[in-house]
């Protein structure tokens, strides 16, 4: 069941990842980009913390997966779809 939902949280963060993304580029300001920043970054590691302190099956596997999703997006696109990458805010 863990590595189930492991694999939803993964997928649903690179969704909302390419929505926030594609929001924040359309609006081409560096505060919407610094702003989809946070927000990304407190989905994928703060709601991931929290689901995984939770300790129910359904919720670890879903926190465990976010927080995989932030790190991979991060480690692949080098920080730019993160947004942690600061060449973007210049």
């Amino acid at each position: 069941m863990v590595v189930g939902t492991a694999f939803a949280g993964l997928f649903g963060y690179f969704v909302v990842n390419v929505l926030v993304g594609l929001v924040a580029l359309s609006l081409q300001s560096t505060v919407a980009i610094g702003v989809a920043a946070g927000f990304l970054a407190l989905l994928g590691l703060v709601a991931g913390v929290v689901l995984v302190v939770l300790r129910k099956s359904w919720s670890v596997g879903l926190g465990l997966g976010l927080m995989i999703g932030w790190a991979l997006a991060s480690i692949v696109s080098a920080g730019f779809c993160t947004g942690i990458n600061p060449e973007m805010y210049t």
